[in-house]
């Protein structure tokens, strides 16, 4: 059921969702939202879930959160797999408790399958430990790039060819139903009533700030980061070892590439996950696209409108 809570003077509905791009501006406009509106940040980030991945995920900071408390982060070991039904369960579970107590839940994230498996009725197919195995020793016999080429254009564009963890997922439950988008509903039912605002930024300007954001990520110590972590079980984190940042890291630590290789390698993935991010959200058309630069003002004035 739909309730509103007005919050100086706003009348807000029950969930807001800020989505977009890799490094758009998304941390800064749901803190801000969070703090006029008297909300909560839920993370929707699927990297930033993994406890001890904070500079290579870009995971906010205590300075940076302000005091509003942030929720659906810092859950997993580094050797758990992935898991969005899980995550989907632990997200409604604190944006339901954010209701009850009065609050403004703020879904932050950039990792679109997540934001659906919260916003949407969003039902999951089972798995074949016998299909997940016969795919899991097919991906190592044949790598992640002749696996990707597998599957249908529409899927592979969501999926970087890197990524063998989805990669394998998607073509199981494609072998167990028959196609992918019977995991995708076509016509979306939400499961809350929510308004979603997208950031996002002419996409010249948002590739050179991922380039300067790998690079600071660098200088701030994302190689000790990494090297910290490989005691942890990065290495046999399925899900994990495959991050953004991580999987170069990996690639210089064992000696494949120089630094230099491997934050331009850092910058060339990013940015294409930046475009499959984009395209995945602009196919969404309950996204209020926000234009800038007064994404605050902005966005407020779509949260008024309701």
């Amino acid at each position: 059921m739909e309730t509103k809570v007005i919050r100086y003077g706003y009348s807000v509905t029950n969930v807001i969702a800020v989505v977009g791009p890799t490094a758009a501006g998304k941390t800064a406009l749901g803190i801000a939202l969070a703090s006029v509106l008297g909300g909560e940040v839920v993370n929707a980030d699927s990297m930033q879930l993994y406890r001890g991945m904070d500079i290579g995920t870009a995971k906010v900071t205590p300075v940076e959160a302000a005091g509003i408390p942030h929720h659906v982060l810092d859950i997993w070991d580094v050797t758990e797999p992935a898991s969005v039904a899980e995550y989907q369960r632990l997200a409604r579970t604190a944006i339901d408790s954010l209701l009850n107590a009065g609050r403004t839940p703020i879904l932050v994230g950039g990792s679109g399958l997540y934001v659906r498996a919260v916003l949407d009725d969003f039902d999951f197919p089972g798995t074949d430990p016998a299909i997940r195995a016969r795919l899991e020793a097919e991906l190592a016999a044949l790598g992640p790039q002749a696996m990707h080429a597998r599957l249908p254009a529409e899927i592979a564009d969501r999926i970087l060819d890197s990524n063998g963890r989805r990669i394998v997922r998607a073509l199981e439950v494609i072998e167990l139903t028959g196609s992918f988008t019977a995991a995708l509903p076509a016509e979306p039912v939400p499961h809350y009533p929510a308004i979603q605002l997208g950031v996002d930024l002419d996409p010249a300007a948002l590739d050179e700030r991922v380039a300067l954001r790998v690079d600071r990520m660098f200088e701030a110590g994302l190689v000790d980061e990494v090297r910290g972590l490989i005691p942890l079980g990065l290495r046999e984190g399925r899900t994990a070892r495959a991050a953004l940042g991580y999987a170069q890291v990996l690639k210089y630590l064992d000696g494949e590439i120089g630094e230099a290789a491997a934050r331009a390698e850092t910058v060339s993935t990013t940015r294409r996950f930046v475009r499959r991010q984009r395209s995945w959200f602009r196919r969404d058309d309950r996204i209020h696209w926000l234009q800038g630069p007064g994404l605050l003002a902005e966005a407020l004035e779509v949260v008024k409108a309701g």
